[in-house]
């Protein structure tokens, strides 16, 4: 049995179905940080996709140079993720001998009756060298079935060997798909963490944010 089969035996034995805290901590304070609760930016504007006659495929990397410039609630709710399945995240990354993995939110979704995913192929390219996932953690109880049902989703969290460059570019690819579209959110993030300093500064509260515009 490969590595990267056993490791996702573990995270699936680890169970779905967690209860997801309502206030969420720092997935990794390394370095300079924005702060949280000042972002103004949606869960889809993080999201690269892919998509085929059959499924749809969506990846929000959950690192907190990117996580802490999303608006208040979609902020806690990926950082509750990353929480709520923390003990086996860590398993995953102690058993792959590293230390800062790289995070990320999967989701697939059914676009025709009994629609076939293949959760291990996804994969990332970083300065043409491929990364698959070290191991994943799934989220939803039928991530294991590897099949969808029209307008059926499941979802997990991927664990990568090394934290992905949110603040350079890098590809996402699947089944033959392929995405660069990170490189064209950087010029979006930089004007987010702009306007996050300048709201931390200015001191606004968290509750003050809601209905910013970009």
């Amino acid at each position: 049995m490969s590595i990267t089969r056993r490791l996702f035996l573990l995270a699936l034995w680890g169970g779905v179905g967690s209860v997801v805290p309502a206030a969420a901590q720092s997935v990794r304070p390394a370095g300079p940080l924005a702060p949280p609760g000042y972002g103004s930016l949606a869960q889809s504007d993080l999201s690269l996709r892919l998509r085929n006659e059959d499924i749809e495929v969506r990846f929000v990397p959950l690192d907190p140079r990117v996580t802490r410039l999303l608006a208040r609630d979609a902020y806690q709710s990926v950082e509750g993720l990353v929480l709520a399945r923390r003990r086996s995240i860590d398993s995953i990354a102690t058993l792959g001998g590293v230390s800062r993995p790289g995070l990320a939110l999967v989701t697939f979704f059914g676009l025709r009756p009994n629609a076939a995913f293949d959760p291990q192929t996804l994969s990332v390219l970083v300065r043409n060298r491929l990364f698959r996932p070290l191991g994943i953690v799934p989220l939803s109880v039928r991530f294991s079935s590897q099949q969808l049902e029209v307008r059926e989703q499941v979802s997990a969290i991927y664990v990568y060997e090394q934290e992905l460059p949110v603040e350079d570019a890098f590809a996402l690819s699947y089944d033959g798909l392929n995405s660069e579209d990170w490189l064209n959110k950087q010029s979006l993030l930089d004007r987010e963490r702009a306007r996050v300093a300048s709201r931390a500064r200015a001191g606004h509260s968290p509750d003050s944010l809601r209905g910013v515009t970009r």
